[in-house]
């Protein structure tokens, strides 16, 4: 039977695991969106095309990738935001755009969307992604199509495919075989690795692992845990990658984030004479807008593009590689100073107290479930949340790095689409959910059951600590009206504790259907973690000026 280039294409991203693909249709790629309308994927399409991109970027880190299908131009171009962060924050999402045909290419007419070339779009991707591929050979496509999911898993990192219109049916060739270089430590050198960081983690007093985001984005962490239950060597993780490693585990000491973080945290890293950094990018907000204190000739350091033990670089070792020879090296029973962990956090006895950043997270602490996970945007819903304990059936989603605001409530899409068992708790800010806010008609359309509750500070509180101004500010919403407009879904609003907390309870009790919680703020309250960070920010902003 013959298969086209469109056809091909959506079978193998089923075979790839990919059962949902966001989007937002238009003329260049309707045939694509029919095609994956009789297919078994399920098209789910946003109300934005930055939106659809954010969707996609939370289903590749829950599932190892995901799918974002747009028109050209004027839904390529509007991705690119998302684009960029899943570029930076390793999130490998495949990004199908629809194009003006071949034949209409060569009249070279004043098509609509067209910019300046029609590769404009193309050239724009070249530098947003791992690999970008045009599907205008029916010979070649086959093997293009398979160059990029290559690229994509082996980087965790984005990729774009073009499909101009009049070739989504055009039959396709076999693939020819053009497979990548095969990636592969040199063993001498991984061996020589491995010795230097046994030798350097056995004769050390007070060792300490440092996890971050990329061992979720590899599918590190049961080596990880492997390691641990080995060595018994304490486990702190980035902001990144918090929820890489059980909260519950005895070894789990917390986020360390320098200055921005819990203070026995930091100087319990601070002072070790071996701190192991695995999967963690080095980034200002990892480290705490570099308040962080780590001496490199005491670390050992792996990540996707480096691997170095003290001052020795190995660049022909893989993080995976070495990571896993760590995990299996047998390791002498020793004993490693325990971390006095400060008391979990139980039950919320709620007053009737005004709400602060403080009473909200203390709330949320003792309100998230096993079958829930945290989806915060950047700003104080991220930094306040830092601290949340997550529990071992619990997960964590933000982009710390990029930070990109409006992420979280299409996030919310994503992730409920990937693991439809898991309940997404999105934290935002009034200013980030005035972005994307809209994607919750998409949620109820699709029956989805996020709870989102909005920091209504009345603007931009993150950026106010840093230098005030009337720009910080946003016309205040009245968000618990949504339900109404949209004819679905529970609105409450909060001003206390108590009415916290009972708006907890309806929001759990409405499994079957969106909630939307108003927390009402003052405009200068925000938690310690943003105190901290903003007081360097503000430094920063005011010694540029």
């Amino acid at each position: 039977m013959t298969e086209s280039i469109g056809s091909y294409l959506i079978r193998r991203l089923g075979e790839e695991g990919v059962d949902h693909v966001f989007g937002v249709p238009g003329d260049y790629c309707l045939t694509f969106f029919s095609l994956l309308e009789k297919s078994p994927i399920r098209v789910i399409n946003t109300c934005d095309e930055q939106s659809a991109g954010f969707a996609a970027d939370a289903y590749a880190r829950i599932k190892g990738i995901g799918v974002c299908v747009i028109t050209y131009c004027v839904g390529g171009l509007k991705v690119t935001n998302a684009v960029a962060q899943a570029y930076a924050e390793r999130s490998p999402v495949v990004i199908i755009s629809g194009a003006p045909g071949i034949g209409e290419q060569r009249r070279n007419p004043l098509l609509h969307h067209r910019v300046r070339d029609f590769d404009t779009q193309l050239r724009v991707f070249t530098e947003l992604t791992v690999g970008t591929a045009v599907l205008d050979d029916p010979l070649t496509a086959a093997s293009e199509i398979e160059r990029m999911f290559a690229l994509a898993k082996r980087h965790s990192r984005p990729v774009y495919i073009e499909l101009p219109r009049d070739m989504a049916l055009a039959e396709i060739s076999p693939a020819t075989s053009r497979a990548l270089p095969a990636e592969a430590s040199d063993s001498e050198a991984l061996a020589i690795a491995v010795a230097e960081a046994v030798e350097r983690i056995s004769a050390s007093r007070h060792p300490v692992i440092l996890a971050g985001e990329e061992l979720h984005r590899f599918r590190l962490q049961r080596p990880l845990t492997e390691l641990v239950e080995r060595t018994g060597i304490p486990v702190a993780t980035t902001i990144m990658g918090k929820s890489v490693f059980p909260e519950s585990h005895a070894a789990y000491i917390g986020v360390y984030e320098g200055a921005m973080g819990r203070e026995g945290v930091r100087e319990y890293v601070e002072k070790s004479d071996c701190v192991i950094l695995l999967g963690a990018m080095m980034t200002d907000l990892n480290l705490g807008i570099y308040t962080a204190n780590i001496k490199r000739r005491y670390a050992i350091y792996a990540a996707k593009d480096r691997v170095a033990v003290g001052l020795h670089a190995y660049d022909d070792v893989r993080m995976d590689d070495f990571i896993t020879a760590l995990s299996a090296h047998r390791w002498e029973i020793r004993t490693v100073e325990p971390y006095q962990h400060p008391q979990h956090p139980g039950p919320f006895k709620a007053t009737d107290d005004k709400m602060t950043v403080e009473a909200l997270f203390r709330q949320i602490n003792a309100f998230v479930e096993d079958d829930m996970i945290v989806i915060a945007d950047p700003g104080d819903a991220l930094f306040g949340a830092s601290d949340l304990f997550i529990k071992d059936g619990a997960h964590f989603l933000a982009p710390a790095y990029y930070c990109s605001l409006g992420f979280a409530v299409p996030a919310a899409l994503g992730v409920k689409a990937a693991a439809p068992k898991l309940r997404p708790l999105v934290l935002v800010g009034d200013g980030a959910f005035q972005m994307t806010g809209m994607e919750i008609a998409t949620a109820a359309r699709y029956g989805m059951n996020p709870i989102i509750i909005v920091l209504d500070n009345d603007g931009y509180g993150t950026e106010r600590a840093m230098l005030d101004g009337a720009f910080n500010d946003v016309l205040r919403w009245e968000y618990t009206e949504i339900p109404r407009v949209i004819g679905s879904g529970l609105g409450v609003k909060v001003t206390t504790e108590r009415e916290m907390g009972a708006a907890l309870a309806k929001a759990r009790a409405n499994n079957f259907s969106w909630s939307i919680i108003q927390v009402m703020l003052d405009r200068d309250d925000r938690s310690s973690a943003l105190k901290r960070l903003t007081t360097k920010l503000s430094e920063r902003v005011r010694g540029n000026s």
